[in-house]
């Protein structure tokens, strides 16, 4: 039996060679992406399906792979079925209250840190820099702006806050900046491009991980909100590239969900200047 191991790992590493690794990664890719699709298109219990199975053939295929850039990006790629899994199952939460926000995020954290740890990542190298984040406010506060008004226009949500008083403005930022905005962006840009930049090259990683935080707003069942979205991602993976800065990048998150979920809903697009 145990030769017979050896030699299905030698024979998978030959095909793995074969392969380019972003052929390899690739694969799950598709298969989240047309989960998502199917989730779109209403057919939940079979987007559902692929959703777990999705980490569970991954989890199965690295058993054979040495570790490498695409084992990592497979163990990244986890993430996004394990995001989707647990947003769908907080169903008996609803209506969405902006604390449901924390049952769903704070969790994720967990595999975050497993993977993050498993995969030997410094602090700098997830992009917790020790450059002064103020310089950046201004920038990440326009660039969340204008991403919540663009989204605000598309699926005209309403406010999770009932006025915009300071007590209230401080939860909504409290959650979205420390769990929406933190946990997404561990995933998606720490995480995922990090590893997809290595198997396809900076400028292709960064428009494939867009791509699928685009593809992970398919429960807004409109076809804008993911082109939206996906340029979105781009947005904020080039500007993680350029400054290798995670807090930004989660502020400039957190920033479009308090424009979207709060300050846009009970004050207009204007923001009450004009």
């Amino acid at each position: 039996m145990e030769d017979t191991n050896i030699e299905s790992a030698g024979n998978f590493s030959v095909f793995h060679h074969r392969m380019k690794d972003w052929e390899i990664v690739s694969v799950p890719i598709v298969a989240i992406v047309i989960a998502e699709i199917l989730l779109y298109m209403g057919k939940h219990q079979a987007g559902i399906f692929l959703h777990v199975m999705i980490p569970l053939g991954m989890a199965v295929s690295s058993m054979w792979m040495r570790e490498s850039n695409v084992s990592f990006s497979f163990e990244a790629l986890a993430m996004l079925p394990i995001l989707r899994l647990v947003n769908i199952s907080m169903p008996v939460f609803t209506p969405m209250t902006l604390y449901l926000y924390i049952y769903i995020y704070a969790p994720l954290l967990i595999p975050v840190f497993v993977i993050a740890r498993r995969q030997r990542l410094t602090l700098k190298e997830l992009g917790f820099t020790p450059e002064k984040l103020y310089p950046y406010i201004p920038l990440a506060l326009v660039v969340g702006y204008l991403i919540g008004l663009g989204e605000y226009n598309t699926i005209r949500v309403g406010s999770l806050i009932p006025d915009t008083s300071p007590l209230n403005l401080l939860k909504i930022s409290f959650v979205m900046f420390f769990f929406v905005g933190l946990v997404e962006e561990l995933i998606f840009r720490s995480l995922l491009q990090t590893r997809l930049q290595a198997s396809f090259g900076m400028t292709k990683g960064l428009v494939v991980t867009g791509a699928l935080f685009g593809m992970m707003h398919s429960g807004y069942g409109s076809v804008y909100e993911l082109l939206l979205t996906g340029f979105a991602g781009i947005v904020m993976g080039y500007m993680f590239q350029k400054t290798g800065s995670l807090p930004l990048i989660a502020l400039t998150h957190g920033a479009v969900n308090v424009f979207l979920f709060g300050l846009i809903p009970l004050l207009g697009p204007g923001l009450g200047f004009f």
